[in-house]
């Protein structure tokens, strides 16, 4: 049996220009050939890339799978790459330019060096301290074992190491433990009276006494290890981004600390017991000098402390406030950028630009960055989208790969933000073209987190295109005034043109056609369209129909476009549609459910939160949203909004962990709360020293606030315990049990506080690649525990002492202690109530609370009610008749009627209630704007006071210090008397001076209290200094003035009273109306019984003939009217005339201001300088010096006069413009 099989494929050209299309009528073949050229053609390009501004290049991007590790994907991937370079044609190679294997062995190598130069310093605070190169490398051992138990963990938990995971170890958290235990062994050993006599221990003697001290500390290593771990759990519950970023961060941390928690319970004082020399030195070593120094230093200065406790916690309770404050004005960015080694730019073109422009663009921009920058290695760019299309971009958008060399080869900059700021200006060149410069990982995980690239996003969301492409223009327009805004990119949605088919129905159904044969014929004509497959060994290729490239260019050509109907007939396309050019919409975007349009950007050289704060005012005042638009911001702002939400949780439970353990370690919640005054304390130095640094708060500082917490409290763990142990020895003054255990546990505490934070030192000056993460983290621990350490050694001693009196106290009354210590426990993150007050919200405060002008607003509205009296219509009257009116017989008669003023008295009078109601209205105003002056007034007059208080206080220092310098000089018999009194009269009139200001920033007080209708002692914020005032020329303002418009508006009320006046004259109408009931005969010789039957109407009028007096009063009016215009006129005059006045004297005093502050205050400066150096060096006498810092003070005091001068003009100025 054979198989038959037939082969039909076509193979060349040939077959396929042979093959028939129809049989023409004389039986003749119609062949492709004779329709058609067949040649080789191309799809239709929608993406292209360059490589150095070359073209003839193909690319590709290898992407990850979730979860698996980047360092054996990338190893993997290179070996493939050279297996596949091996299979190539000659001259085409593989060459990657994107690698993340460059980015990751930077930032690896910086948190190496950094860790090993924190294990150097470490290992040097150890010795120094412990002044025994065996203990301090016992401590030290702890650092790689903790480590290996650490890397075990990671690889069970599959936990990578990389710069957020290995970037928060500190190993002097890690030896803290250690530390505690091993110095209470040597202490132990130095300073026991026991073995003052001997010269060498036992080993049991020496596992006794290392048995003691390990059980007496173990209780504060313990705890403190375990507090320190604790707090790092909360950082678990971090989702999103920050999860994903922060949470191997905690869990190596947790790994290495529970590592060294066990060796801390094990090893560490195993080894004491065997490495420890049993040799004993009575000899002091360096060490032990150096901690008698410090001792003795220490000592004094608690003891000053102790005696002046108020002063002190009074001190910690204005820094604390400060430091709030001062967290305030930090700012706010979600992670700090890091440098990735290599540029990625996104490049726009204008929209409805075809492939070649957004090509030709990349060409020339890569020419001159490669022209321009030696540091540029090479320059890729993609443009449009790519034949596997994982990452679709039109094709007017590009990203512009600039890969640099290293950064030790650079000459043109020599950061990252200078190449970039340089590279852009470069770049301007190119007209047309937008850049935004980014890094590549960090614009790639922009675009999947917002779907921007850039670092901002604001979305626009809305229904109308055309409305949303406005405001997106404005709201672009507006982002350029933000200072810090750079790359702004605004979406484009209109501009595309577009060739626009409109069908004619009617044409079309006459034919016989219908739409769907006739976009078929069209889309085949000009896209093309598959009628088959050509094979060539295992590749196959579409076969296309189309237009010749010449019938495809014009609009006419789509004009001329033959249609075939079922008849057979063929009709031009222009005969069935309109055909026109459009611009139509490039892209609509949706996001949940809703229309949206982006404008981003990207932030150098600011924070993002306020950037962001200040475009949010920018864009409530400038943009008025329809209804149903709104904008939502997003990105990094976004994000950073996320993870502070997640903090305000994770810090609150961090802080509530930290308070049970320290519980559960001392059983006491009055010593709990001693330790934990350490935390606010700690916050005071975090904050502070972001703030002397200039770094916002980020997700980076806030999980460096939540480890400073448990670090902080290990002091107070350590003091404390140190407290109760020689409690329970018997000591019994706590005086005396505070100085004595500061003193025995200062080593210890200063050597946990010292290793902790200078571990962090390498990180928080660290320039390498990846730093930028880890500075925000180390800046805040490392200032928060020096600060906290600090005040700690002095604070925490004075609150043990006022804890633990034995005094007597009424329960009803508050201690000053626990108000303290309530108050350092107040939330780290929000400021109590601030007694300072801007002016601006202090004069919002007097026209809400003022009861002189909320009783002002009353009268208006009493005067707006009297415009309804104005119809003041007579009592109407009732009346009846009864009697023998028509006959004998007894009548009865009803009667009703009313009088009433011609109508256009009414109306007059309505006229002059309304012109008394404006006048009320404009009296508000007056007493509005008086108030608003007198606010102002009280307002800089105790800045006045303030800054005089100020200028006395730091006099008085100086002259105290003079006086304790006099009276020394006299009493050794090196000056006179004249020179001692001479200090003592100085010094006793700044006294009386202070004493009398004082008394009078109470009084104002009172007055300000007062003006403000509140309860609250309020102060003038110092921010507040210099007033602004609201014009300097335009004096045309002053006629809009409401006293002005008062004096206006009376002369229409004399107008309106005149008018009444006049009217009052018109005559009165009466009206009335009878019914009457008549008993008898009448005319018509009927009788009629009392049945009302008979009706009358009654018409009057009133008309005024002895009318002098009326025409009196008109007179009266008129003159007055006169009267009124008289004073406007007077009045206008006076106040322009003032308003000269005013306006001279701010400039008078503005020129005396500007003098003091570029001259005279300078040259203060240095006459003090001066005169100190010249005072102390013998140059010149007591008096001489006397006479120079007396000129000092009256320049200063000149200086603050001057001010308040200005100030006061300012408001006499703002009062005639009413602002």
């Amino acid at each position: 049996a054979l198989y038959i099989k037939t082969e039909g494929l076509v193979e060349d050209f040939d077959d396929i220009k042979n093959i028939v299309v129809k049989k023409l009528s004389n039986g003749t073949p119609l062949l492709i050939r004779d329709v058609a050229d067949v040649k080789l053609g191309n799809a239709t390009r929608y993406g292209a890339m360059t490589f150095n501004g070359t073209t003839q290049v193909s690319g590709a991007v290898v992407m990850m799978l979730k979860g698996a590790n980047s360092n054996e994907v990338i190893k993997n991937i290179k070996e493939r790459i050279a297996q596949i370079q091996k299979t190539l044609p000659e001259g085409v190679i593989i060459d990657p330019f994107i690698d993340r294997t460059k980015m990751v062995n930077n930032a690896i190598s910086t948190v190496s060096k950094n860790l090993a130069e924190g294990a150097l310093i470490v290992v040097f605070v150890l010795v120094l301290f412990l002044g025994n190169f065996r203990a301090g490398f016992l401590v030290a051992s702890i650092i790689p074992l903790s480590m290996l138990f650490a890397i075990i963990l990671m690889n069970l938990f599959g936990v990578s190491g990389n710069l957020m995971s290995l970037g928060a170890l500190d190993f002097g958290l890690i030896v803290d433990g250690a530390v505690i235990i091993v110095e209470a062994v040597m202490h132990q050993l130095s300073k026991r009276k026991e073995f003052a006599q001997l010269n060498k221990l036992s080993q049991i003697e020496m596992d006794s006494e290392v048995k003691k001290s390990a059980t007496k500390m173990m209780n504060s290593a313990v705890f403190g290890q375990i507090i320190i771990l604790m707090v790092y759990l909360p950082i678990f519950s971090l989702q999103g981004i920050e999860g994903k970023m922060f949470k191997p961060m905690a869990q190596t941390v947790a790994f290495a600390l529970a590592g060294a928690f066990i060796l801390s319970l094990t090893y560490i004082p195993m080894m004491s017991s065997l490495v420890l020399s049993k040799k004993l030195k009575h000899k002091a070593t360096f060490s032990d000098k150096m901690m008698y120094r410090l001792e003795k230093v220490y000592q004094r200065n608690l003891i000053k402390t102790l005696n002046h406790k108020k002063k002190v916690l009074a001190s910690v309770v204005v820094l604390f406030a400060f430091a709030i404050f001062l967290l305030t004005r930090l700012g706010g960015e979600f992670i700090p950028s890091l440098p990735e080694g290599d540029f990625a730019v996104d490049t726009r073109v204008l929209s409805g630009s075809n492939l070649n422009t957004s090509i030709e663009a990349a060409s020339k921009a890569s020419k001159i960055l490669l022209e321009k920058f030696p540091e540029v290695k090479k320059v890729v760019t993609r443009t449009g989208i790519s034949e596997v299309p994982t990452d679709p971009m039109p094709v007017e958008a590009s990203d512009m790969m600039i890969i640099l060399k290293d950064r030790k080869n650079w000459t043109s900059a020599k950061t990252y933000e200078e190449l970039e700021s340089k590279m852009s200006k470069s770049l301007e060149d190119i007209p047309g073209v937008s850049f935004g410069f980014q890094y590549p990982v960090a614009m790639r995980f922009n675009e999947l987190i917002s779907g921007s690239r850039q670092d901002v996003v604001c979305k626009i969301y809305g229904e109308n295109l055309d409305t949303l492409a406005a405001y997106a223009e404005h709201l672009g327009n507006i982002c350029k005034t933000v200072e810090g805004s750079t790359g702004l990119y605004v979406e484009a949605v209109t501009g595309m043109p577009q060739i626009i088919i409109k069908y004619n129905r009617t044409a079309i159904a006459q034919y016989g056609l219908n739409i769907s044969d006739v976009n078929n014929v069209i889309n085949a004509a000009f896209a093309g369209k598959s009628s088959g497959l050509v094979y060539e060994g295992e590749k196959r290729f579409d076969l296309v129909v189309r237009l010749s490239g010449k019938q495809r260019k014009e609009v006419d050509d789509v004009n001329n476009l033959l249609i075939t109907t079922p008849k057979g007939t063929q009709i031009p396309l222009q005969h069935l549609a309109e055909v026109k050019i459009e611009d139509g919409y490039s892209q609509i975007q949706r996001e949940n459910f809703q229309r949206r349009i982006m404008v981003g950007f990207n932030v150098r050289g600011r924070d993002v939160q306020s950037i962001v704060n200040e475009l949010q005012e920018k864009v409530e005042h400038q943009i008025k949203l329809s209804p149903g638009y709104f904008i939502a911001y997003g990105g990094a702002f976004e994000n950073l909004n996320a993870a502070k939400q997640r903090l305000f949780i994770a810090v609150p439970v961090s802080l509530l962990l930290i308070f049970l353990l320290l519980y559960f370690a001392f059983n006491s919640i009055k010593q709990s709360l001693l330790i934990y005054t350490a935390i606010p304390l700690s916050a005071i130095g975090g904050i502070m020293a972001l703030s002397i640094r200039d770094i916002p708060f980020s997700i980076s500082a806030g999980v460096g606030f939540i480890a400073l917490f448990g670090v902080a409290v290990l002091n107070g763990i350590v003091l404390i315990a140190e407290f109760n142990a020689l409690k329970k020895e018997g000591l019994n003054d706590i005086k005396h049990i505070v100085i004595t255990g500061t003193k025995t546990r200062l080593r210890p505490v200063l050597m946990t506080a010292l290793v902790a934070s200078l571990g962090f030192l390498p990180m928080a000056i660290s320039h390498g690649e990846g730093a930028e993460v880890q500075r925000p983290l180390a800046t805040v621990v490392i200032g928060g525990l020096l600060v906290a350490t600090l005040l700690t050694l002095f604070v925490l001693p004075i609150l043990y002492i006022m804890f633990n009196r034995k005094i007597f106290i009424p329960k009803k009354t508050i201690s000053a202690t626990s108000v303290i210590v309530v108050m350092l426990m107040a939330s780290l993150f929000q400021a109590n109530a601030q007694k300072p007050i801007l002016l601006k919200n202090a004069t919002d405060t007097a026209l809400k609370n003022n009861l002189l002008v909320k009783n002002e607003r009353l009268r208006s509205d009493y005067q707006k009610l009297l415009i309804q009296t104005n119809k003041n219509i007579a009592h109407t009257n009732f009346t009846t008749e009864f009697g023998q009116i028509n006959s004998a017989y007894v009548d009865i008669k009803f009667g009703v009627a009313q009088t009433i003023n011609f109508p256009k008295v009414y109306a007059s009078q309505k006229a002059l209630l309304t012109a008394e109601w404006k006048n009320s209205l404009l009296n508000v105003s007056i007493k509005e704007s008086s108030l608003k002056k007198q606010v102002a007034q009280v307002f800089y007059n105790l800045l006045y006071l303030q800054e005089k208080k100020k200028l006395l206080e730091s006099t008085d220092t100086v002259f105290a210090e003079f006086l304790r310098k006099s009276t020394l000089r006299f009493n050794t018999g090196e000056s006179n008397l004249l020179e001692k009194t001479t200090a003592e009269n100085q010094r006793g009139q700044i006294a009386l001076q202070l004493a009398e200001i004082k008394q009078d920033i109470e009084i104002l007080q009172k007055q300000f209290q007062l003006l403000l209708n509140t309860e609250t002692v309020l102060m003038p914020d110092e921010n507040d200094k210099e007033l602004k005032i609201f014009s300097i020329t335009d004096s045309s303002l002053l006629t809009t003035h409401p006293a002005i418009q008062l004096y206006k508006q009376e002369q229409e009320t004399a107008t309106a009273l005149t008018q009444v006046e006049k009217n009052k004259l018109l005559p009165e109408l009466t009206l009335g109306y009878n019914i009457m009931g008549m008993k008898g005969s009448g005319s018509d010789n009927k009788t009629y019984n009392s049945v009302p039957r008979f009706h009358s109407v009654q018409i009057g009028l009133g008309i005024s003939i002895f009318n002098n007096s009326q025409k009196a009063k008109i007179n009266a009016a008129k003159l007055n009217e006169e009267i009124v215009q008289h004073e406007y006129e007077l009045n206008l005059k006076t106040f322009e005339n003032n308003f000269k006045i005013a306006l001279t004297q701010y400039q008078k005093f503005s020129t005396a201001v500007q003098y003091y502050k570029t001259v005279a205050l300078k040259n203060a400066e240095t006459i003090t300088l001066t005169a100190n150096k010249q005072f102390v060096n013998g140059d010149i006498n007591y008096l001489e010096w006397v006479i120079l810092m007396n000129q000092v003070v009256t320049i200063h005091n000149n200086y603050i006069d001057a001010l308040f001068n200005k100030n006061n003009a300012a408001t006499e100025l703002n009062y005639f413009y009413n602002k």
